[in-house]
């Protein structure tokens, strides 16, 4: 049973949506938010990167930064600029990039079902990162990143989306990366009444990014639980804002991997190493070599692409974990071979999103800044699900996908 429930939103005026809606926070550091939000008052950026209003001397996790975040907060709703709904709603959320379209439910999601793990996860956090969206949720007393969720696809949802979505949407804009965002408000009661009985009949939920906000909004739900001391189960606190996506409509992309050097090594060793694992072929083929299969990754070293192929032997496709691509690479190359053991901690290594393609990675490693580059074959949902399911987690970096959530169009108070 997945619980789905309806929240007053606070949210943009229709005519300032798309000069609020910021892309999430984790996508981008201090000096790129501040560029991004140059010249708009009104970005989202000034609450969920508060620190960009602040002296670049500030730390990123000061207490400074959770308070202006706050004060912007409270500034944008004093001036009308964010306005709550008058009575509890769900809300359709749709991006369309590219000419494929995504269409979600907005609402809230229990944070009991998190705990009991009907709503899945599949990557482990990191306290830090943790600690950071905790003070931030706390401090402004509201949710306001959604998380990313999906379910296995409904038709019961999809034919109620559908007769909605047919009516004038409330936002409708095309962001500066031309992805197009429309909201539609569901107001009726009874619609509202029959979502959420059918969310009743599905198993789970799954977490398909924003693993980091979903564990803080979490644990900031016990956190208030506590200090009520009697509460009713009720109360705002209890619940997170999420938008829940039929899996039919998601695309992952790829996650690329670039890493610093060759871990003493010189060019012909490391490829004599490697070829224990993988065939590794010079690539002949157009410029870059990007995995059209599994178990195939493409890779630059010294101006040249390479199709590597994963051995026999490297994988156990009885093993969902094991067998993934990016499992593959870490436990046959990038841990053994580049002494990558933990590619979350490690500053060796860095990740790159398939987004911004792969004259990224040659960029990268043609400035010397990196010494070779992996792209990477998609993982797909269908895996995502079932490493859920199984209680078992991805390996770091897995999953990339587009188009991303906008933060700052609703906003969920947790009293």
């Amino acid at each position: 049973m997945a619980v789905i429930r309806a929240f007053k939103a606070i949210r943009p005026r229709k005519d300032l949506a798309f000069k609020v809606a910021a892309l999430p926070y984790d996508v981008m550091n201090s000096d790129e938010a501040r560029e991004e939000a140059k010249g708009n008052e009104y970005s989202f950026l000034h609450i969920d990167k508060a620190e960009i209003d602040l002296d670049k001397n500030i730390g990123i996790y000061d207490e400074k930064v959770y308070k202006k975040a706050k004060e912007n907060l409270e500034n944008m709703i004093s001036k009308d600029i964010l306005i709550e709904d008058k009575k509890p709603c769900l809300y359709i959320y749709r991006l369309t990039m590219n000419g494929k379209s995504q269409t979600g439910i907005v609402g809230c999601t229990s944070i009991d079902d998190y705990i009991n793990n009907n709503i899945k996860k599949h990557e482990h956090t990191r306290h830090d990162k943790e600690i950071d969206r905790i003070n931030h949720v706390d401090y402004c007393n509201a949710n306001t990143g959604p998380i990313f969720m999906t379910y296995r696809n409904n038709d019961e949802i999809n034919n109620i989306v559908n007769e909605w979505t047919k009516k004038e949407a409330v936002y409708d804009f095309t962001a500066k990366d031309g992805v197009l965002h429309k909201v539609w408000i569901i107001d009726n009661e009874d619609t509202i009444l029959k979502i959420c009985n059918i969310f009743k009949e599905i198993d789970s939920l799954y977490i398909a990014d924003g693993h980091h906000r979903a564990a803080s909004a979490v644990k900031v739900g016990i956190k208030r639980r506590k200090e009520a001391g009697n509460y009713s189960g009720d109360e705002e606190f209890n619940f997170f804002l999420s938008v829940v996506f039929p899996d039919s409509d998601l695309n992952i992309i790829d996650y690329n991997r670039i890493v610093k050097d060759l871990n003493g090594l010189t060019p012909k060793e490391y490829i004599d190493k490697i070829s224990g694992k993988f065939k590794a072929e010079v690539y002949n083929g157009v410029k870059q070599y990007k995995p059209c299969k599994k178990h195939t990754y493409g890779m630059y070293l010294d101006g040249m692409w390479y199709k590597l192929t994963a051995k026999e032997g490297t994988y156990d496709l009885n093993d969902v974990v094991s067998s993934l691509d990016v499992s593959i690479l870490q436990d046959n190359l990038l841990s053994p071979i580049l002494g990558i053991k933990d590619p979350r901690q490690d500053s060796r290594i860095d990740f790159v999103g398939g987004i911004r393609g792969l004259d990224e990675l040659e960029q990268k490693v043609d400035s010397k800044e990196y010494r070779l580059a992996f792209s990477m074959y998609p993982v797909t949902l269908d895996e995502l699900m079932k490493i859920a399911d199984s209680g078992k987690v991805m390996p770091p970096k897995s999953t990339w996908f587009e188009p991303k959530l906008r933060s700052g169009l609703f906003i969920h108070k947790l009293k």
